[in-house]
């Protein structure tokens, strides 16, 4: 594995809660050599699903443990992929205790290496276009359901430190596209960043 991208974030990491992972996520890189080719992102956006409290969690407490959902009961720093519409795949990192399903939504990254690649993987997009969405960004870096359970501490796909992204630069805002659990400020972005999903007025 060459480069200066190494698999650095310790499982610890991802053991605490999901709105915590989500806000210090923000500046880490998302590193996949997924494809046979090395494309890196900035995460510039995330959401956080906090657990069975939570109405909007594919395991809120009415749905309980389900195939579909067991990936999220898995070791903290593990991949939950779910499919979005039955169409678009989207990267999920399993975060608190195991056993205890908690996952924090990668909804953006801004496009540091491979932007080449990226472009041939989704081509006539813009480049703001490539991984400004959870299901782009997937795509881009040719990353899916094989890699279902993947710890993010190993290659092909994995989370390494980056620059912290200071506090005044940080927008914490309800999430998007989601029908309970509306009220709740669980998403947060890089408001620096062209490459989030969609700004929006802190709330």
């Amino acid at each position: 594995m060459n480069g200066r991208y190494r698999p650095l974030v310790a499982a610890s990491f991802f053991d605490r809660p999901a709105e915590t992972v989500a806000r210090e996520l923000l500046g880490s890189f998302l590193v996949s050599d997924c494809g046979g080719k090395r494309c890196v992102g900035r995460i510039v956006e995330t959401e956080a699903y906090p657990g069975p409290h939570d109405p909007a969690s594919h395991a809120a407490a009415p749905i309980g443990r389900t195939a579909r959902n067991d990936p999220m009961f898995g070791p903290p720093g593990t991949a939950y992929f779910h499919l979005n519409f039955g169409v678009h795949w989207c990267l999920n990192v399993v975060v608190g205790p195991e056993g205890y399903p908690a996952a924090v939504l990668i909804r953006a990254v801004e496009p540091l290496e491979g932007l080449e690649t990226m472009r041939r993987r989704r081509p006539g997009r813009t480049d703001r276009e490539l991984t400004s969405g959870p299901a782009k960004l997937t795509q881009a870096l040719a990353i899916g359901p094989s890699l279902q359970r993947h710890r993010l501490s190993d290659a092909p796909l994995f989370i390494t430190p980056g620059t912290k992204v200071p506090k005044s630069s940080v927008a914490r805002t309800t999430r998007v596209g989601i029908t309970k659990g509306t009220t709740k400020r669980w998403r947060f972005y890089d408001r620096r960043s062209g490459w989030v999903s969609r700004s929006e007025r802190p709330r």
